[in-house]
């Protein structure tokens, strides 16, 4: 399979957030190449119950798995880095969102690329927008900076 690129979405708002980001990100460079990482920001938590601050980036890189298989691996990462699912929008250690794979669009039952959610979300756009600016979204058509310009302003 030839290398495809690849956008993640990291996020954690449970324990050194900091120190469980790179734990998560060491392990993903087994499957992903030319990791190049955002800054980290920190974000209020979105369409969730009261909870701690999120910490958040994103990465790109070149992967020559699957994109089934780059998902289950990044939900096994997100395991073995102490992520519980007692709920849904529960509290985690580390979360892991596949973004982008290449220009595919994929509408599987468990899988669905782009994210259905990231052209609504800030602590994605604004982190992916600092590596990514002028990647292409294969849905719109626009890029990652346009959509990050069509948020509305953070108050």
């Amino acid at each position: 399979m030839p290398s495809i690129p690849v956008a993640v979405a990291i996020g954690s708002n449970l324990g050194n957030r900091e120190k469980i980001m790179h734990e998560g990100l060491s392990r993903l460079e087994a499957i992903i190449s030319n990791i190049q990482l955002s800054p980290f920001i920190e974000t209020v938590p979105s369409g969730v119950a009261r909870q701690p601050l999120f910490l958040n980036a994103a990465l790109t890189g070149m992967t020559e798995v699957a994109a089934p298989v780059l998902l289950e691996t990044l939900l096994k990462i997100e395991e073995a880095c102490g992520r519980e699912r007692p709920y849904s929008g529960a509290p985690r250690t580390l979360d892991l969102d596949l973004i982008l794979y290449g220009q595919l669009i994929i509408n599987e039952p468990k899988l669905t690329v782009p994210h259905p959610r990231f052209r609504k979300r800030f602590f994605v756009l604004e982190p992916l927008a600092e590596i990514a600016p002028d990647w292409v979204d294969p849905v719109t058509g626009l890029t990652i900076n346009e959509l990050r310009l069509k948020l509305p302003p953070l108050s």
